[in-house]
């Protein structure tokens, strides 16, 4: 059985979509991130996506864990052009887009951005390779909401609009397994 922890980087503060923008993370609530740390398990291996507040969390995250290089294909959903804009700036802009992007996701994609289904090739690719190179193994993936979702909807065989429909605080976990009968969804955001 190879169990993937899927931690939501620490909180952003940002009011705006934060996709491939690199902004940091606040990991200042050291009770919350030891409480999280305890809740992992110790012997497991750590990976987590390339951009500053999924690194960083990760780093206080190692304490003893094997880490693994930081990997690009665990970044957030790329929001292109809506990247850095309110809500309400987007919808604005690409009124009809916006909506069917969150409605509908599947190939739709912001200008300049990537589709839900691109998002989620992306990290099947990077899970495969976990897979082929660690089967067996606990591994801690410290990404993002987007990312994270996306692996709720693989291991539930849920449709993409359902997946969106669950919680992922910064700094929750969700567990997914994969063993000889396949996926098996385990907690969904779960705040040690």
């Amino acid at each position: 059985m190879t169990r993937f922890w899927w931690v939501r980087h620490g909180p952003t503060h940002e009011k705006a979509f934060v996709g491939w923008r690199d902004v940091p993370a606040d990991l200042s609530d050291t009770a919350r991130l030891a409480r999280l740390d305890a809740h992992l398990p110790k012997g497991a291996l750590i990976v987590s996506s390339d951009l500053i507040r999924a690194s960083a969390t990760a780093a206080v995250l190692a304490n003893g864990r094997e880490a693994l290089p930081a990997d690009p294909a665990l970044r957030e959903i790329d929001f292109g052009a809506w990247d850095g804009l309110h809500w309400s700036e987007a919808s604005a802009r690409d009124p009809e887009l916006t909506r069917a992007f969150w409605e509908t996701p599947g190939d739709i994609a912001p200008p300049e951005g990537e589709s839900w289904n691109a998002v989620a090739a992306r990290v099947d690719g990077f899970v495969a390779r976990m897979l082929a190179a660690h089967r067996g193994r606990d591994i801690v993936v410290v990404a993002h909401f987007g990312v994270i979702l996306t692996r709720v909807q693989q291991a539930g065989g849920l449709t993409a609009e359902a997946a969106l429909g669950h919680l992922v605080e910064p700094l929750s976990v969700t567990r997914t397994e994969h063993g000889a009968e396949g996926w098996r969804l385990g907690e969904i955001g779960a705040c040690p």
